[in-house]
């Protein structure tokens, strides 16, 4: 095997494969449960020696030794989607945040309007013929990895082998650092009981034989516990969770009615707990795709009977979507939302879902707002919104004026908020 030769002359530790970074170069870090931890605490021990490097990546979990107090003259981030690891640093400065739709970030790299010099990933062991897996995220990682000149690879003996677009052969990658380490894992909250009201009122809207895409979080794991009875499920989604596990190992999802990809389960990225990233490896009932395929909306739309679940900090009584921010603090991303609101508004039978607890801080602040906070950022615009829910109901607004938008609002909204609500609405003529 010609190929083994070239991986071991590319062998080396973190710190020698990170020595070719230099000032001002533009590096590209894979992000979730891919993140390359020993070769960013490397990069991090040459903070004194560098200077505005600029760190592209999506979402960062964990702790990252790259956006501490003091890195700033060193590291400056360039956060496609703000996450725990990067969320201080951005909202004091130090860090940056793009607002970009998840499946034009590959396009970013290509163009490059998001420049990568090197490329700083993780992948599982290489197969017979030479090829590692990107495993638990895809993305963007592709686009980065073909267009870096420089391609970092930390081969973990721990990463899942996971199929689909998911590969890159030896030979593209520049230096290899082999590690044997625990992947970082995501345990689930049990949903509440105003998640699990929610959850019931989003099962009964799905119909046997539909295609979903879900995130992680109570509302989600609560629509597919409550699944039962369902027939023929498929899955095209962002990410996959332990929850989506449980419910094919129910046999609630088989994929055989799918009309793109019947059979499969396609998604970009996986995030949950070890039992799940055993799951998927190796497992031809799975695919990952790069996020321009699984996100892209011309796509989404070709699965009939698409129903699209995302989740929002606040809905305004126009039906305006907030999910990135909270007033002028950056909370999140842009994310996929509104590739698959998009996507399945434009599917035969699709619904695209926003749904939402009705109150936050323990009931005493509305999520259902007679306007967003001064400095919140619309995701989702109101012509997009279609079906919003919380624990109270459903509000149909596609087609509807904003006098009828704010009725119908205001209607699955808390009783102990409808009184302002209705207030602010005739001050401002909306009923």
């Amino acid at each position: 095997m010609a190929w083994m030769d070239d991986y071991k002359a590319k062998l080396c530790t973190a710190g020698e494969a990170v020595s070719c970074i230099k000032s001002d170069d533009w590096v590209w870090i894979s992000g979730n449960a891919a993140a390359p931890f020993p070769l960013m605490e490397a990069l991090a021990a040459r903070a004194s020696e560098l200077h505005n490097v600029h760190l592209s990546h999506v979402l960062l979990m964990g702790e990252d030794p790259l956006s501490k107090p003091g890195m700033e003259k060193a590291f400056h981030h360039n956060s496609l989607f703000v996450g725990p690891a990067d969320r201080v640093s951005v909202n004091d400065g130090r860090s940056a945040y793009v607002p970009i739709h998840l499946h034009m970030i590959p396009k970013a790299i290509r163009t490059g309007a998001c420049r990568v010099d090197v490329a700083m990933i993780q992948c599982s062991p290489p197969d017979d013929h030479g090829f590692m897996s990107l495993g638990l995220e895809i993305m963007a990682q592709k686009a980065a990895a073909e267009m870096a000149k420089t391609l970092i690879v930390q081969v973990n003996d721990q990463m899942p082998r996971v199929l689909g677009d998911s590969f890159i052969h030896v030979s593209r990658a520049s230096r290899i650092v082999e590690t044997s380490l625990p992947l970082l894992e995501l345990t689930g909250k049990a949903a509440s009981d105003v998640e699990k009201k929610i959850g019931a009122t989003i099962a009964e809207m799905i119909p046997d034989g539909a295609t979903l895409q879900m995130g992680i979080g109570g509302i989600p794991d609560a629509v597919l516990a409550l699944l039962e009875g369902k027939r023929d499920l498929g899955i095209h989604t962002e990410m996959i969770s332990d929850g989506l596990m449980r419910a094919m190992e129910q046999g609630i999802i088989t994929g055989t009615r799918k009309t793109l990809h019947p059979g499969k389960v396609v998604s970009t990225f996986i995030l949950g707990t070890r039992n799940l990233y055993d799951f998927v490896h190796d497992n031809p009932l799975f695919e990952l795709h790069p996020v321009d395929h699984t996100n892209d909306p011309f796509i989404i739309a070709q699965n009939d009977n698409m129903i699209a679940i995302n989740s929002a900090l606040e809905v305004d009584l126009t039906g305006q979507v907030c999910s990135d921010s909270i007033g002028p603090y950056i909370y999140s991303g842009f994310g996929g939302q509104l590739d698959f609101i998009r996507g399945a508004a434009a599917s035969k039978g699709g619904k695209p879902i926003i749904a939402l607890p009705a109150t936050a801080k323990k009931g005493t602040m509305s999520r259902i707002v007679p306007k967003l906070k001064e400095g919140s950022g619309v995701v989702t615009t109101r012509a997009d919104v279609h079906y919003v829910v919380t624990e109270f109901g459903v509000a149909n607004l596609w087609g509807k004026n904003l006098q009828e938008r704010a009725r119908s609002l205001i209607g699955i909204a808390h009783p102990d908020f409808k009184d302002m609500l209705e207030q602010e609405a005739r001050e401002r003529h909306l009923i």
